[in-house]
């Protein structure tokens, strides 16, 4: 890996943390409705990840910034939620990015994405609280993840848009 890209990596992933720690001060905008849901702006630099250097260094962004948050907030819990939902979420979008591309923009990718951090979230909380009703929550949680995939997804493409102005020269 040459030196420049690692930069790019190091940047993406300080990124990702940063927005994954001012979504924490962030009032949660579905409460009442769906308490716990978060807009996962992290997320859209997870996918801007994917999109420019494909899988394998979307799952180092996606998974590195998990940890390090888990590790520098001291909620080694949140660390493994974060890190369950990065990882099956990264996995889907890329899926969803590489085969079925014709029918599914940037947008919809990132809609699979968030739906598969919702199901990857509440596997693990299933699994520490050795209870599988709580995916009675699952439909609540989905709803959110519609919206907030759209808002990602747009977000994502409007950056990358911009990006390759700079990308290019």
């Amino acid at each position: 890996m040459n030196t420049k890209k690692l930069v790019h990596l190091a940047m993406l992933t300080s990124l990702g943390l940063a927005l994954h720690i001012v979504e924490g001060f962030i009032p949660n905008p579905f409460i009442g409705i769906a308490p716990g849901a978060k807009l996962g702006l992290a997320n859209i630099i997870g996918l801007i990840t994917l999109v420019i250097y494909g899988i394998k260094y979307a799952l180092a962004v996606n998974l590195l910034r998990s940890f390090i948050a888990g590790i520098a907030t001291g909620a080694v819990t949140s660390m493994m939620y974060s890190m369950a939902g990065a990882l099956i979420s990264t996995l889907l979008m890329w899926i969803v990015y590489k085969m079925f591309n014709k029918y599914f923009s940037l947008v919809g990718v990132s809609v699979f994405g968030a739906l598969g951090h919702n199901v990857a979230q509440l596997t693990v909380a299933a699994l520490i609280i050795n209870n599988p009703r709580i995916y009675v929550y699952l439909p609540i949680m989905m709803l959110a993840s519609i919206f907030t995939g759209i808002f990602i997804g747009i977000t994502a493409n409007f950056t990358l848009s911009k990006a390759k102005i700079h990308l290019e020269r």
